[in-house]
């Protein structure tokens, strides 16, 4: 199975309504490696990597978040895969 890794920025009201948790717990489910934060400008910015289907299905997630967040823009980038990641992170 194809891997890849891919670059969200998530645009909406997605600070302060456990965006980062959420995300973290939905991508360790799907077996992915990365990070999560959020950017001083309100936007979450992430990076997933895995299994092509798995990280596709992550970035389709983005496009709703959990249920209090109001998601407004995802951009989304597939970038070299690098292999750099041992787990799945909040970064601060």
């Amino acid at each position: 199975m194809a891997q890849i890794r891919v670059h969200v920025l998530i645009r909406g009201r997605v600070q302060g309504v456990c965006f980062r948790a959420y995300t973290q717990e939905v991508a360790e489910q799907l077996g992915l490696t990365g990070w999560v934060r959020n950017l001083p400008d309100g936007r979450v910015e992430a990076v997933f990597e895995g299994e092509e289907a798995k990280v596709r299905d992550m970035v389709k997630w983005c496009h709703g978040g959990p249920s209090y967040a109001r998601v407004t823009e995802v951009t989304a980038v597939e970038e070299e895969y690098k292999e750099e990641f041992h787990q799945f992170s909040l970064r601060y």
